[in-house]
This record gives structure tokens, sequence and C-alpha cells, in this order.
């Protein structure tokens, strides 16, 4: 995908993920949510990839989570400002991995979903009062 035109790229992301919907039907889409990154050009693309992600599984009828860094890095290691080696060690402890997962944007999106698991289990426990 690398070099390929950006809109045939998000087209891709697309459909590539209303297809793993459609075959898995996960119960519920987790998000990190944006940060402010110094790179003004690199978040506009992730911007518009995070807003396609969003609208396939809307259109899914998927439920949506979203987290913001600051959340997942609490969730996983207790302190929100913990560094990437600290919670990509973290999510390895977690899922009981041999290895801290490569490449690291895998790693960060297993910490939103155990943040997502864990947070789905505190909303289920209160529902349940």
């Amino acid at each position: 995908m690398a070099g390929e035109n950006f809109s045939r790229r998000l087209r891709k992301i697309h459909a590539v993920l209303a297809e793993k919907m459609a075959e898995h039907r996960p119960d519920v889409v987790e998000v990190e949510e944006l940060f402010f990154a110094k790179n003004t050009k690199t978040a506009l693309k992730v911007a518009q990839a995070r807003g396609v992600i969003l609208l396939t599984a809307m259109k899914a009828q998927i439920p949506l989570l979203e987290f913001t860094p600051l959340q997942v890095k609490q969730a996983i290691s207790g302190y929100g400002k913990a560094d990437k080696k600290q919670v990509q060690q973290m999510v390895k402890l977690f899922l009981k991995m041999t290895k801290i997962p490569k490449p690291d944007d895998a790693a960060d999106a297993l910490a939103v979903a155990v943040c997502a698991a864990n947070s789905h289990k505190l909303i289920e426990l209160y529902d349940k009062k």
C-alpha cells in the first residue's frame, strides 16, 4: 500500500475492514483518540484513516469505544505517562506473550484492546447493579 494514492489506500482500509468486520462480527470496535502530533501532515492522514475506521464500524452497526492515549497508558501500566517500552512490556505480560509484539503499532493496538476489555468488564459490573 505504501506509495499508493492516498485516496485508494483509504478505500482499501474501508474494504478490508468491512470484510473483516462482517467475517468476525466483533462485539465492539475500540479506537485510540488522536493526540497532537509534531508532524501535521502525518496527523491529518492518520485522522482521515481513523475517520474511515469509525465510519466503517458505524455502518456495520458495531459499538465504538474510544480512549485517549492517557487512558490506555493508565489502564495498562497504572501510570498515565508511561513510556512506550513500559506499555509494550505490560501488553506482553497481560497477554502472556513470550516477546514484545512488533511492530510498535501492533503493541499499541493490543494495548487499546486490553484497555477496552478491562473497561467493558467494568461497564458490565456497573450495569448489573
